[in-house]
């Protein structure tokens, strides 16, 4: 049983919520607000010695590197597991052709062998990650993210979103009519659509991320 404080235990517990309704860790900045610290590096001060306790693995360089210990969260340095009882299997998607389904068998290039308990919730799909949009997320081009199907979506969850011709992901924010998916990278705009529009639809909920050193 790990030694913790009690302002510890709190932050620990903000990223187990964070991860169990976005499917993602908190950046700095939000642990920071959420705990009434008056700055980000109070929070990576408390995140430093919760990962020389054992408790989470930090990887630098992206604003959401938290990875829990106890894996209620992905292991992006985890390799790909070999078929066991205990795995499920799920497919990985490609390029979507527009306006077809996106668990088409055309668009399936490969299944692959996972544990369910890396992810916060009971996947269907993997969709391979195409560009840096979601990259202070720490979701990277070539990464495999974990999807659950829903046509709906809370506000802060990262989504799968389908716009026309084009699917992307992006973080979900809708006020009245309005929604907004908003990237995790500055160098990208914030894409608003009409929750009305005909050419919009929800595809899914990110739950979880692999990623491959190959």
């Amino acid at each position: 049983m790990l030694k913790l404080t009690a302002r510890q235990e709190q932050i620990l517990n903000l990223i187990k919520d964070a991860i169990e309704n976005t499917g993602f860790p908190p950046t700095r900045a939000e642990i920071a607000n959420e705990l009434g610290f008056r700055s980000a590096n109070a929070a990576e001060e408390h995140l430093q010695a919760l990962a020389r306790k054992g408790a989470i693995e930090i990887s630098p360089g992206t604003s959401r590197g938290i990875r829990l210990r106890d894996g209620s969260i992905t292991n992006p340095g985890r390799q790909m597991a070999l078929p066991h009882p205990a795995l499920m299997q799920l497919p990985l998607v490609g390029r979507v052709a527009a306006g077809s389904p996106i668990l088409a068998q055309e668009h399936i290039e490969s299944n692959y062998n996972v544990d369910p308990a890396l992810f916060s919730a009971k996947p269907d799909y993997l969709l391979k990650v195409r560009g840096m949009s979601m990259r202070d997320a720490g979701i990277l081009d070539g990464d495999l993210l974990a999807v659950k199907k829903a046509d709906q979506a809370r506000n802060g969850q990262i989504v799968v979103a389908r716009i026309g011709d084009d699917v992307t992901v992006k973080r979900y924010r809708k006020t009245g009519s309005l929604i907004e998916l908003l990237p995790e990278n500055p160098d990208f705009k914030v894409i608003k659509v009409s929750s009305e529009e005909e050419n919009f639809a929800l595809e899914g909920l990110a739950v979880g991320l692999l990623r491959s050193w190959n």
